[in-house]
This record gives structure tokens, C-alpha cells and sequence, in this order.
């Protein structure tokens, strides 16, 4: 069975800073390409980033120089840096595995 599951979501402060983790087990993890995506209530789910099996990335304009996004094939894990936050940012975050696999999702919530 394929997993999917994200963590490090909180409350931060405008500016702040907080990295997301996207543990997988049950597949190969280094043969899929992977994103971040986010969802914030009452608006469509959006592409956050992206990173391929080579390691290339790609990020939504609303986000660059702002967030990283990376992977960890050895552990199995993906991870979103997210720096500079704002309030605008506030969203549950879901970690993509391929193109239909889909973890359960965290919180960030960014307020004074």
C-alpha cells in the first residue's frame, strides 16, 4: 500500500519560517517525480512545486525565492522549505507522489 504523509504544518508568524516533510512508504520513491501542492478554503488546489526523479524543480510564480523544494531518495522523503512567509500562503499543504497519489495534507496557517 502506497502512503503518503506530510507533517511539520503550523502557526507561524508573517516572515517566519517552516519546512514540510513528505514521508512515502510502499513504493520505489526514487522513480516518481513529486509536488507540493496547497488549498486554501474556498479556492481550487494549486501547484506549489514540483521536483522530478532527477532532481530538477519548478515552482508556481506566487512562491519563488521563497520556498525550496527538495527530495531525500535514501529516506524516502520530500521536503518544502518555506521561507518569508505570508498570509497569503495560508493553506493545508498535500504532498503528490506521480500524478494520483495524495497525502492526507497539513495545516499552515500564517498570522500575526
Amino acid at each position: 500500500q502506497v502512503q503518503l504523509v506530510e507533517s511539520g504544518g503550523g502557526l507561524v508568524q508573517p516572515g517566519g519560517s517552516l519546512r514540510l516533510s513528505c514521508a512515502a512508504s510502499g513504493i520505489i520513491f526514487s522513480i516518481y517525480n513529486m509536488g507540493w501542492y496547497r488549498q486554501a478554503p474556498g479556492k481550487q488546489r494549486e501547484l506549489v512545486a514540483r521536483i522530478t526523479t532527477s532532481g530538477s524543480t519548478m515552482y508556481a510564480d506566487s512562491v519563488k525565492g521563497r520556498f525550496t523544494i527538495s527530495r531525500d531518495n535514501a529516506k524516502n522523503t520530500m521536503y518544502l522549505q518555506m521561507n518569508s512567509l505570508k498570509f497569503e500562503d495560508t493553506a493545508v499543504y498535500y504532498c503528490n507522489l506521480g500524478s494520483n497519489t495524495w497525502g492526507q495534507g497539513t495545516q499552515v496557517t500564517v498570522s500575526s
